[in-house]
């Protein structure tokens, strides 16, 4: 869990650094988006049942890593910025986490010849 606390930190980092730092509008518009999609990708992610969404904030972590150099306007702050972010964001996303329970079975539950919520349901002997 404590993996996902630390990415919401650096969504809602993303979002207040615009302001912070000074950046340019364009730079600025980029963080102002990028943030709160991060830090709600890592809120989600904390419970159990949503743990795969972290991925998501891999994609965007990765991202990161390579907006500053394609974005125009970036100056040397706002790129060691973002480089930081990208990396503890994607390295932190890709920590699993302990699962304490099952959710279901997913999708390999309906090609099962005997689902687990199947064997659940059956009244005991």
């Amino acid at each position: 869990m404590w993996p996902r606390l630390v990415n919401l930190c650096i969504g809602l980092w993303l979002t207040v650094s615009p302001a912070v730092l000074q950046m340019p509008e364009r730079l600025a518009a980029h963080q102002y988006i990028l943030g709160p999609v991060i830090a709600s990708v890592a809120l989600i992610a904390i419970s159990e049942s949503m743990r795969n969404l972290r991925y998501v904030n891999t994609l965007l972590g990765i991202w990161l890593l390579i907006a500053p150099w394609v974005l125009p306007g970036a100056d040397a702050l706002v790129i060691i910025t973002e480089m930081m972010a990208g990396l503890l964001l994607t390295g932190l996303s890709l920590i699993k986490g302990t699962m304490n329970d099952r959710f279901g079975g997913g999708w390999r539950s309906l090609l099962a010849d005997s689902p687990a919520h199947v064997e659940a349901a059956k009244p005991a002997p």
